[in-house]
């Protein structure tokens, strides 16, 4: 059987690529998962992971509870939740809880049990990452500057340093008593633990950690280490975690894009970036040049750091877009990924301790100087709680795989050669049908161009299908998931040139929401299908294959109906606009082009300042407004308008003093001492502003090198100038601001210095320049549709 091309046409794709049916799934080589007859058991497979026996792609969140405030968890857990995320990955990070030898401290941010109980409740599984070194642009990488101090060989098997880690763990299986899923515990929500991080040749240490968090009490279905590096792992004690970042801030301040970036938005099997955290190394990794990096291992590819952002050092500031990390994202999914994690996912802050600040620095022996507090990564789910594009673009990729991961998670990768100046595609498939994978978009510093007569041929066991049917131009920045002759409620299968999102059953009809890609006609090959089924597209028969195009462009009202079937078919902005959650008991599909999550209360969403509305399928119990499509309209009235913020005199363009760290040769940021040589600028706030809201977050438009910002005396932000915003709520600092006011203070950028910033928004003029454009206090305001 052929698809998708008339009898008649003789068309050849350069791209094509055949499949067959893969190896039955099998156990891992890995002394991973939990005891048979375990309810919601996991299990790990040669190729995915299983979850009471289902085929499982887990989606993983990095967030640090410590880096919070306890009071936002759990609101911040239900809006990562409604992004898609089934698995909050936090980091214990020991600085925080020992800073003063003797004193575990677990009261307020610290409160892991609290934390993981709360992600519990908003229905989150939870990986642990315990160390005990973390990284995390970590002092000491989060070792107690006592235990740093010490004379012994740390990160390694001497009893002097184990003797100190084993506190750390008991500790940590006090806070976490009965919170291990298991057999005797099946609904508990921790289900894994990291041990230490971007340990690369101490294989026997990392069996030993595992083992003594085991002996402590802490018998978790799932153990992983970081892979990356070339590390050397112990055999079947952890399942290798890798990362892949779009622009990493540990690269010299004259690389405009890192070379391994091409890697990570180029469908491959080599799962192992060998230059992440390679600034911190003695040595760099020594691996042979027939090293597989990963590929061809016979256990899931699991990723822990896709780059959900980027954070920034002085000397370095990356600039990474929405779209870098979208596109990253699922260009690891068309190679192979059976786990998605992000770090970071939420954002945070750095702690200011008793004793010491505890971001890394040139003064604790890093070869970066990262800000004092900012650690906002630009991450989906900003410190402050900001509901990002990227947010809303990889919630549709997690709503994709919520509905379609059991079917996706087995099916290996299969791809074509990546030709240069050609498409970027891959294949998973089992031979009979699959997916297919397309990603057209890099970085804005080495963006690719559209691509033109593009279309694709996967042979397969008994079928071979083409798509699109004719060759058709691939714009630049093009990301997509194709299904391949996958069925849709009665539909026995279909292959589309739009995206799959998710499907719900409502009064006995299935209703499938799919996306668009921007620039490509959607066209839909029906299989098993009668013509007269079909409302709403104009079908043209080639032999079993009923080629399908839809009557209106893509929108809420794009509809063709097949049978008791309505396929949806939305632009791709709309694609990001769709949310699923329980509402009122219900489950139910919404789409709202604004920030939102769920809770006991229904779909809590954020008021615009202009009135809105949200469609809902099937309608909510909240007054309607009018249909479109098979969704019912609502109205949102329109939330508070922002306030502008007077700000005080211009500061003088003041160019901080230029020091160069000597292990690093990087420049270092100013200290302490040059800040407060700075005159202060103030900030006027109302206190009247903070009445009725829930945070008040103040927006700081500026262009500069370097601000700190100050309520009262005390630092509460920091940034290092990238081209974005500075960002804070204001609400928990409302007692000091009333008492002694908002003020900051800032450095001028220039011109000729060895400090990255992207040059699309680096500042070109020969003097210095420090410039405060606006600052506007923004109320956020909730309410809740029923």
């Amino acid at each position: 059987m052929t698809s998708g091309v008339a009898p008649h046409t003789v068309v050849t794709s350069p791209h094509a690529v055949r499949v067959t049916a893969p190896a039955p799934l099998a156990p891992a080589p890995l002394d991973l998962g939990d005891p048979a007859g375990t309810r919601d058991g996991i299990r790990v497979t040669t190729r995915c992971l299983e979850r009471d026996g289902v085929p499982w792609i887990p989606v993983m969140g990095e967030y640090h509870f410590s880096r919070d405030l306890p009071e936002r968890w759990e609101r911040e857990l239900r809006k990562m939740r409604a992004g898609g995320i089934d698995v909050v990955a936090t980091y214990l990070v020991w600085i925080l809880h020992e800073e003063v030898e003797g004193e575990l401290r677990w009261d307020g941010a610290r409160d892991v049990r609290r934390f993981v109980e709360t992600a519990h409740r908003v229905g989150l599984r939870v990986i642990l990452r315990i160390g005990p070194w973390v990284h995390g642009e970590t002092r000491n990488g989060g070792l107690p500057d006592w235990l740093q101090a010490l004379p012994i060989a740390h990160r390694t098997d001497d009893p002097d340093y184990l003797a100190h880690v084993h506190r750390w763990i008991d500790a940590i299986a006090d806070q976490t008593r009965d919170l291990f899923h298991g057999p005797e515990r099946p609904d508990a929500p921790v289900i894994g633990v990291q041990v230490e991080n971007e340990l690369y040749d101490q294989p026997g240490h990392l069996a030993t950690l595992r083992r003594m968090c085991e002996d402590a009490g802490m018998r978790a279905s799932l153990w992983t280490a970081t892979g990356w590096g070339g590390a050397q792992l112990p055999a079947g004690a952890v399942l290798p975690v890798y990362a892949g970042y779009s622009d990493g801030f540990w690269e010299e301040a004259d690389v405009e894009w890192p070379a391994f970036g091409i890697m990570h938005f180029t469908f491959n099997e080599e799962r192992d970036d060998l230059t992440v955290g390679a600034d911190l190394r003695d040595e760099a990794a020594q691996v042979g040049d027939d090293a597989a990096l990963g590929a061809g291992d016979p256990w899931p590819y699991a990723t822990c750091e896709l780059g959900g952002g980027m954070t920034v050092a002085y000397h370095r500031r990356p600039h990474v877009d929405a779209e870098d990390v979208a596109a990253l994202a699922l260009t690891k999914l068309g190679s192979g990924s059976s786990w998605q994690g992000y770090y970071l996912y939420h954002g945070g802050t750095h702690v200011i301790g008793e004793r010491s600040t505890t971001q890394e620095s040139h003064a604790t022996a890093y070869p970066n100087d990262v800000p004092v507090l900012d650690y906002d990564f630009y991450a989906p789910l900003g410190a402050q709680g900001q509901q990002r594009p990227h947010f809303h673009a990889l919630r549709r990729q997690h709503l994709f795989l919520r509905q379609y991961g059991p079917v996706l998670a087995p099916l290996p990768a299969t791809i074509p050669e990546q030709r240069p100046g050609g498409p970027r595609w891959s294949v998973r498939h089992d031979g009979a049908r699959g997916f297919l994978f397309l990603n057209n978009h890099q970085p804005a510093v080495e963006a690719l161009p559209g691509l033109v007569d593009v279309f694709f041929e996967v042979h397969g066991d008994d079928a071979t299908v083409t798509v699109p049917t004719a060759p058709v131009a691939i714009p630049a920045d093009a990301t997509a998931i194709w299904p391949l002759r996958q069925p849709f409620g009665s539909i026995p299968a279909m292959t589309a040139t739009a995206q799959p999102i998710t499907e719900i059953t409502v009064d006995g009809r299935t209703v499938v929401l799919l996306a668009a890609a921007d620039g490509i006609d959607v066209e839909l090959q029906l299989e098993g299908v009668a013509a007269e089924d079909i409302v709403g597209g104009t079908a043209d028969r080639h032999g079993d294959i009923l080629n399908v195009r839809p009557d209106r462009e893509p929108g809420h009202g794009c509809v063709v109906s097949v049978g008791d079937t309505d396929l949806v078919i939305l632009t791709a902005a709309q694609g990001d606009t769709v949310w699923r959650g329980d509402v009122g008991g219900r489950d139910a599909i919404l789409l709202w082009d604004g920030e939102g999550w769920f809770d006991e209360s229904g779909f809590r969403i954020v008021p615009r300042p202009a009135a809105g509305e949200v469609l809902g399928l099937p309608a909510l119990a909240a007054e309607a407004t009018g249909s479109v499509g098979p969704f019912t309209a609502h109205a949102v009235p329109a939330g508070p308008a922002g306030h502008a913020v007077a700000i005080g005199s211009a500061p003088a363009p003041v160019i901080a003093p230029v020091r160069t760290d000597e292990r690093s040769g990087r420049r270092s940021a100013p200290t302490d001492d040059d800040f407060a040589a700075l005159a202060p600028v103030s900030l006027a706030i109302d206190d009247a502003w903070f009445d009725g809201v829930d945070q008040l977050i103040l927006e700081l438009e500026w262009t500069g090198d370097a601000l700190r910002l100050y309520a009262g005396e005390r630092l509460v932000a920091d940034q290092f100038w990238s081209g974005r915003r500075l960002e804070l709520d204001l609400a928990p600092h409302r007692e000091a601001i009333r008492e002694g006011g908002l003020s900051l203070r800032a450095f001028a950028w220039t011109t000729g210095w060895t400090v990255h910033v992207d040059r699309r928004i680096r500042p070109a003029l020969a003097r210095p320049v420090l410039e405060l454009r606006s600052a506007v206090a923004r109320p956020v305001v909730t309410a809740a549709l029923p």
